[in-house]
């Protein structure tokens, strides 16, 4: 059996490990709202047509903050079709997914879904086909607290108080071609510029995202963080970065190594900030919203869009999940926890149905998939401090990023409940045998280790008649002596590893 090393301290500490890690992402695309979180008539719809199984499983995965409405769909969405009584509502076409747009779900039913299922709202303004004052009408509409006509329009539409949405995304994935509204770095900059700095005389206390590239594998990656944050930077608090990994070719060396182009994407982003912060002389750390992230067979997409004409709420991107991908989900999130200190928001895209953890039959159940598990349990479990974890570990080849380690890991220690938890992924196809010198914490003791292993069966999936075949298990307790540990990752595994740290 292969071994690896690893020292703790808690003198080693990153940062906290900011509950906003734990977001998600609903997008009027596909089945996410249609189907997915809203199903009028649905027998277990509660009285505003919420299916109160995807709430039930929301509050189950730990979802601590929600991105809404978009996505693509915002670049030419038109936030007051989603206001008022639904029968007076129109129906549009949305050149982003090519499909009929109802609107019988909009920001009023979006804002109450949110408060049921316990999650702060994220919301994003379209600055594809909008601008300044259409951004500065949303907010006044849902944060003004009243005595002009929006925000006496939102308490005639039922909703007294203001929503006090604190998160706010500067339009979309803006340097995309494939964006209504596609704009250059400088383009959007200035606009961007502008909006913020009018949103903020509306409400001060807001938090603003700046769209950052689309991904990393963009022509204008860096260059287009850098153009945009010189106009922004003094006036946003987040740039975003967005990322998905295909697993489609089969290479699964290659899609278990997809963290290590995730940390490369963090560091260079953060360098890029942290230049233009010294060319404008601003003392103040500007931190990454990683609001889109996933495992997305996207070869998928371009025939699910190509097969069927302007429809409503049709089937898209409907991944199943295997054992495989949600090692590579955990993995990713061992990565936003590892970069704490400037990673202040992420989002998993999307939260039902399309490229989802949870997915369901229209007019039938809800369940989890494969990925569901690791969100839910590093959401449960990352709590307090992020510690850095140096790991010595083997190495094997990939044909995507090299020679990477077959260990991947983070550790979390919260003072406060006396808990060390440790995420260590088993990127190889052997089992390895993990060393931990413990000995910097107070009194450590085993408490529990849960293992997701994909090794015997990778392409394992939960469906609607096996729920549960892709599920963690415990198995054995870590046994701590003289402030040492050793413990047994399984090949390809995903594993959570609990010690308590009473003095």
């Amino acid at each position: 059996m292969r071994t690896a090393q690893m020292t703790i301290d808690p003198a080693f500490a990153i940062g906290a490990a900011d509950r906003r890690l734990f977001g998600s992402f609903v997008e009027h695309m596909g089945r996410c709202v249609y189907g997915g979180v809203f199903e009028p008539g649905h027998p277990g719809a509660d009285a505003d047509g919420f299916r109160t199984d995807v709430l039930e499983l929301t509050r189950e995965l730990g979802v601590s903050v929600v991105r809404y409405p978009g996505g693509n769909f915002v670049s030419g969405y038109r936030w007051e079709d989603g206001i008022g009584p639904v029968g007076d509502r129109p129906r549009r076409l949305d050149l982003a997914w090519k499909t009929i747009e109802t609107n019988a779900f909009g920001l009023d039913q979006f804002m109450t879904w949110a408060a049921r299922a316990q999650v702060e709202p994220m919301m994003a303004v379209n600055l594809g086909t909008r601008g300044v004052q259409e951004a500065c009408d949303l907010l006044e509409y849902t944060n003004h607290p009243g005595g002009t006509a929006l925000s006496d329009l939102r308490r005639k539409h039922g909703a007294e108080q203001p929503y006090g949405v604190r998160l706010w995304c500067l339009g979309n994935e803006l340097d995309g071609p494939w964006q209504v509204g596609h704009k250059t770095a400088d383009e959007y900059g200035r606009l961007a510029a502008e909006t913020a700095r009018a949103m903020k005389l509306v409400d001060p206390s807001i938090s603003l995202v700046a769209c950052g590239s689309s991904n990393r594998g963009m022509s204008t990656f860096a260059s287009w963080e850098a153009t945009v944050l010189e106009h922004t930077y003094e006036h946003v608090d987040y740039i975003s970065a967005h990322t998905y990994y295909d697993p489609s070719d089969g290479d699964q060396a290659s899609i278990l190594a997809s963290a290590v182009d995730m940390d490369n994407f963090i560091r260079e982003v953060v360098a890029t900030a942290d230049h233009v912060a010294a060319r404008l002389r601003q003392p103040r750390k500007l931190k990454i919203s990683f609001d889109e992230w996933n495992v997305w067979y996207q070869s998928r997409l371009q025939a699910d869009l190509d097969r069927r004409g302007w429809v409503e709420a049709p089937a898209l991107i409907e991944d199943t999940y295997t054992a495989v991908d949600a090692v590579v989900v955990g993995d990713l999130l061992v990565t936003l926890l590892r970069h704490a200190d400037r990673v202040g928001v992420a989002c998993q895209a999307q939260l039902a149905n399309v490229i989802a953890p949870i997915r369901t039959r229209t007019g039938g159940p809800a369940w989890r998939q494969s990925i569901f598990h690791p969100f839910a349990l590093t959401a449960r479990y990352a709590r307090g401090t992020v510690l850095r974890t140096e790991p010595v570990a083997p190495t094997y080849p990939t044909a995507r990023y090299g020679d990477v380690p077959v260990l991947d890991t983070v550790a979390v220690h919260d003072e406060e409940r006396g808990e060390l938890v440790v995420f260590a992924v088993n990127r190889g196809t052997e089992d390895l045998a993990l060393d931990l010198d413990l000995r910097g914490l107070p009194r450590p003791s085993g408490r529990a280790h849960l293992t997701l292993a994909a090794g015997d069966d990778p392409t394992a999936c939960n469906t609607e008649a096996e729920p549960d075949r892709v599920t963690p298990r415990e198995t054995t307790t870590p046994t701590v002596d003289g402030g040492r540990c050793t413990v047994r990752l399984p090949a390809v595994s995903w594993n959570v590893l609990r010690f308590a740290t009473r003095p």
